[in-house]
């Protein structure tokens, strides 16, 4: 069970540079155990529900909107937008600054899909700033596990994929789909760009069965917004090289670490919960059945309140 809905005590606007600033709030016990909420999308932005994973007496939970989405600004839904300044290099940076600012010597990290990518990449660039870690929905974002997502689903979905597909020229259908429509979604025009946004976030809801169509998308500057960081990210391969976050998870050896996910998430096809708790000494995996790439279902937020609460001892 989740604790109950909380305000943050503090909250503000941090310039990163490059013209960026992040949003960022802390809730719980100014004297608690520091924890870093890694949101998911990329381009989801932090949800209240985000706070409610931790006791509030014990934890110091650190909230960020990553650049370009949420609370930040420049707003990646805007209709004309730079992401240059926008990589996996800024966003760990911009963690990294956000410490020191706050005074934080160790965090935990809690992230999801997205999140446990971003979460994973910056315990292996600063471990010693890393007291544990609970990942769910987990990613690596090696190319195959991209590919499925855009391609590999197709045969589970055809119908969805096939819709998909016909959103960008037929001459690009059988290339890079991410980085066809990501050149559609920054195209200037509303009438491209808009399009292109409601077509990739379709199928982002077709390929999640039994989960409910994502409210967030009915506002189109969040529909567009999410659509070109995704893209974004994914035509670029997550700016980290393919496999890197696997090959080197011994060094995270030492940093305790709850890893759920459901027997039905898609991620599962790649063997990404296996390769990554195996490859990674001192980890817990907990794989919960009937359930998806989700945090909505209670028995996957029990896990996750239960390693938190763990964790605070």
């Amino acid at each position: 069970m989740l604790y109950p809905e909380i305000e943050p005590y503090e909250h503000g606007l941090l310039d990163v540079g490059d013209g960026h600033e992040i949003y960022w709030e802390t809730c719980g016990n100014p004297d608690g155990k520091p924890a870093l909420v890694v949101h998911g999308g990329p381009g989801t932005g932090c949800s209240t529900n985000l706070r409610r994973y931790f006791d509030p007496a014990r934890y110091r939970v650190v909230l960020v909107d990553q650049r370009g989405c949420g609370r930040s600004t420049p707003h990646a839904g805007a209709p004309v937008a730079d992401l240059s300044a926008n990589t996996t290099d800024h966003l760990v940076a911009d963690f990294e600054l956000l410490r020191t600012r706050l005074g934080i010597e160790k965090w935990l990290l809690f992230g999801g899909s997205w999140g446990s990518v971003l979460s994973l990449t910056y315990a292996l660039r600063h471990p010693e700033r890393v007291s544990e870690m609970v990942l769910m929905g987990l990613a690596t974002d090696r190319f195959i596990e991209i590919e499925m997502l855009i391609r590999g689903l197709g045969a589970y979905f055809p119908e969805a994929f096939e819709k998909f597909r016909q959103g960008v020229p037929e001459s690009e259908r059988d290339g890079d789909l991410s980085a066809a429509y990501h050149r559609l979604l920054m195209d200037p025009d509303p009438e491209v760009h808009h399009q292109a946004a409601n077509d990739w976030c379709a199928w982002e809801d077709a390929m999640l069965p039994g989960v409910p169509a994502h409210k967030s998308f009915e506002d189109p500057a969040y529909r567009l917004c999410f659509a070109r960081l995704v893209t974004h990210y994914f035509s670029n391969r997550a700016f980290v090289p393919d496999g890197e976050i696997l090959r080197n998870l011994g060094k995270l050896a030492g940093i305790p670490a709850v890893l759920a996910q459901g027997v039905l998430d898609t991620s599962n096809i790649v063997g990404t919960p296996w390769l990554l708790h195996h490859g990674w000494p001192g980890s817990e995996l907990v794989m919960l059945d009937d359930i998806g790439h989700s945090t909505q279902d209670a028995p996957m937020q029990d896990v996750l309140v239960g390693a938190t609460d763990r964790f605070a001892r």
